[in-house]
């Protein structure tokens, strides 16, 4: 049973806050979070930043007006850093304004560990502008100034957003269904963000700008670490594949969200489905062309990405391109290869640990991609995953000179699972999802949002699992992304992006009623939360037009290479 902890006696008006992991409390309604976390007994290795109430992920400063139950969260959960983040922004925003009065700050993606931005100017970025912005920066964190979120009726924040240079949040504002809006202020500085930030600067200590041609990077702590700032790791690939994106992007005249609604509002998006199937089409068909120079010398191809990164049809319209060139793919699943279960690797829970690598029988598997690729004929195992044992198939393969083995699965980016193939033998592919467009100049729309909402709709469609579940989780398969995938990204020959830019506005139709299925009463209902204020921005299209090899076919249904 919670104790109760009276803060004030005889006093009528007062709520009382179930304080999770301390007890019940009495307080005066109207008090704000923050004064609650001198009551906290909870043991913690970084600030917190932000605090969930009844399951809704809010602000500090917010006030408590009725009994509720409160959690607080550090930077050293997702949310947190999310909190944490998002404020960093807006102080880079702000320093960069006095630095630089009248430049326009645009934060594009993240990249690495970091955040990476440009700031458009009467001349060229420099590196001391950089060096400044940065001190700028910590002197206003010395200086602890609040960060105040109000309440601002939507007719009043013109003036706001003029005064800083954000005339494009104004326009964005119109597809928001609520009669106000949530501001930020910070010194003379205001600014319309899409979640909560920390009370003060104070708590901004923890970051280093860094110059990188022709814009910056905002280089941040992690979660697991979240008061140092890791040594930067130069990711050139990704830097690159996002820089093509977004070329993409302009070409189709898109580059934020509201040009994306009004090019929707106009047509229904036809063309824009097209043309940006046609991209995809041209960049497959560029890689097939690639492998097929190379032939000779190439024998496995090997596909590795993200959850729900469109890995299975990527593979699948990749085949195609390769018959057109005449070469034959043959797909091996590496699921086949799984230790016998009670061999498998436990975590540190004390669970079977499916997704490291020791969990796949590597002595096996190079012992048939060494067969194969000489030309001997192999007999396939399959995987019994009722009994957990790996079992005889009764299936045979061999491999003819045009063959090519295409090998699709987690770990394929890490060459410790191909050890016996020299690397010149074997041609590697990372597939992610990358947005193309932003919110607006200082809120990018990250990936995890767009895995997550295919994931969604495909595990409703294809399991049977509500949102809840799928949320849940999410933060596990975030964790074997983070240990298995996205270290070794940066060792594949290609990248390729497999977001479209018009499927949001698709995904919005299929996700938004699964969201709606979760109630307040479960701690995803943070996450359904986000989601949902994310999806409101956009103006939701048909999927009719939406062809049938499309990637986006693979999570809302009607792909021509899945069977039903």
């Amino acid at each position: 049973m919670a104790k109760n902890l009276s803060v004030a006696e005889n006093n009528t008006d007062m709520i009382k806050v179930n304080l999770v992991g301390t007890g019940v409390i009495e307080v005066p309604r109207g008090t704000p979070v923050l004064d609650l976390l001198k009551y906290e007994n909870v043991v913690r290795k970084s600030p917190v930043v932000g605090v969930y109430v009844d399951n809704a992920l809010i602000g500090l400063r917010s006030e408590l007006d009725q009994d509720s139950t409160i959690e607080f969260t550090d930077m050293g959960t997702t949310d947190g850093m999310r909190i944490y983040t998002r404020s960093m922004v807006m102080l880079l925003v702000r320093a960069a304004s006095e630095v630089l009065p009248g430049c326009r700050v645009r934060m594009e993606h993240t990249l690495g560990n970091g955040v990476y931005g440009e700031i458009d100017y009467h001349r060229p970025l420099r590196k001391v502008d950089i060096e400044n912005i940065e001190k700028r920066m910590h002197e206003i964190v010395k200086a602890d100034e609040p960060i105040i979120i109000r309440q601002v009726p939507k007719e009043n924040v013109e003036a706001l957003f003029k005064q800083s240079g954000q005339t494009e949040k104004l326009e964005l504002l119109r597809y928001r269904k609520y009669p106000s809006v949530w501001v930020h202020t910070c010194g003379w500085f205001h600014d319309f963000t899409y979640g909560n930030m920390v009370p003060s600067t104070g708590y901004l200590g923890v970051f280093r700008l860094r110059y990188y041609m022709p814009g910056f990077i905002l280089e941040l702590p992690r979660k697991e670490n979240p008061l140092v700032v890791p040594e930067y790791v130069e990711q050139g690939k990704l830097a690159n594949i996002y820089y093509e994106s977004e070329k993409w992007s302009r070409v189709l005249e898109v580059r934020n969200l509201v040009e994306l609604n009004e090019l929707l509002e106009r047509d229904g998006g036809s063309n824009l489905i097209r043309v940006a199937e046609a991209f995809h089409e041209k960049k497959i068909g560029e890689i097939a062309d690639q492998i097929a120079r190379n032939i000779d010398l190439i024998r496995i191809v090997l596909i590795a990405g993200p959850s729900s990164s469109g890995k299975t049809t990527f593979a699948q319209r990749l085949g195609v391109q390769l018959r057109i060139h005449g070469i034959r793919p043959v797909p091996i699943s590496m699921d086949d290869y799984f230790v016998d279960r009670e061999l498998t690797p436990r975590d540190e829970k004390g669970e079977y640990d499916f997704e490291c690598i020791e969990a796949i029988d590597m002595e096996l598997f190079n012992e048939h991609l060494i067969s194969l690729i000489q030309g001997e004929e192999i007999e396939l195992p399959r995987y019994n995953f009722i009994t957990g044992k790996r079992e005889k198939s009764g299936k045979t393969l061999k491999m003819d000179d045009r063959d090519l083995l295409i090998v699709e699965g987690i770990h394929g980016l890490n060459d410790k699972l191909t050890s016996s193939i020299p690397k010149g033998r074997k041609f590697k592919i990372y597939v992610s999802a990358l947005t193309q467009i932003n919110l607006d100049s200082h809120n990018w729309i990250p990936t995890t949002y767009l895995r997550i909402l295919r994931r969604i709709v495909r595990d409703y469609h294809t399991r049977g699992y509500s949102a809840m579940e799928t949320i849940r989780r999410w933060e596990s398969v975030r964790r074997g992304e983070e240990r298995h995938i996205f270290p070794f990204q940066e060792s594949a020959d290609i990248m390729f992006n497999s977001a479209l830019i018009y499927e949001l506005a698709v995904l919005k139709g299929y996700a938004e009623p699964l969201l709606k299925m979760v109630n307040r009463d479960h701690r995803e209902y943070a996450m359904v939360r986000r989601l949902r204020r994310f999806l409101g921005y956009f103006v939701p299209i048909s999927s009719d037009e939406v062809p049938s090899n499309s990637i986006i076919r693979e999570f809302i249904g009607g792909s021509c290479f899945i069977k039903k």
